[in-house]
């Protein structure tokens, strides 16, 4: 979104941002809401996707189950662009600094293709990391919870014992209790269930 000092970008993006997460909790909370009202403890490891084709297979139109696939490869599609973004900024951001020049068109796709391609590759040569997915995410967690509430402390140094200060030191520590507590029961997890290793057998 184009920004001067005039018109500010900040704004109408910030808002932009909060009307995103509020569409996107409406999307996402009733379909978990309503997947545990109806598969409870049931609902299969890789989501509620397989709940539909393992549960209702025989009783729901392939139509309907083949738009439910759709919608989530649509889903995936464009929310890997997203969250891939970073990775391309900083393959852009390389060529710009070594060859002093724009990066061109070309480049830019090629540069998505060859980090898709690399993705696919680990994804089918290490079909298990699923089963390590929430052992990584607890890891990673406080750069989400944990990282932002004391670099905030850290940058703006508000009083020691105000109110902000209490907050965020309190939420920081909150995240790396919670990361704490994520990594030993997936590690727990993975000690009492085995982890099967397997390269290139995506099952």
């Amino acid at each position: 979104m184009p920004s001067s000092l005039k018109h500010p970008s900040d704004v109408p993006m910030w808002k932009g941002v909060k009307v995103a997460y509020v569409i996107v909790a409406l999307c996402l909370y009733p379909v978990a809401i309503g997947g545990f009202w109806a598969y409870g403890n049931q609902i299969p490891p890789n989501g509620i996707l397989t709940a539909l084709y393992k549960f209702h297979s025989h009783d729901v139109s392939r139509l309907v189950l083949g738009i439910a696939t759709l919608l989530v490869i649509i889903n995936c599609l464009t929310t890997y662009q997203i969250y891939a973004m970073p990775v391309y900024d900083n393959m852009e951001a390389g060529y710009v600094h070594k060859k002093d020049r724009p990066c061109p068109w070309w480049l830019r796709s090629g540069f998505r293709v060859f980090f898709g391609a690399v993705n696919f590759l680990i994804a089918v040569a290490l079909p298990f990391l699923s089963e390590l997915a929430g052992l990584l995410g607890g890891i990673s967690l406080p750069v989400t919870l944990a990282y932002p509430c004391f670099m905030w402390v850290a940058i703006k140094k508000p009083g020691k014992g105000s109110a902000m200060w209490n907050i965020n030191w309190a939420l920081g520590v909150f995240g790396m209790v919670l990361s704490f507590v994520l990594v030993v029961g997936n590690l727990w997890g993975l000690v009492a269930k085995g982890l099967q290793v397997h390269f290139f057998k995506p099952q």
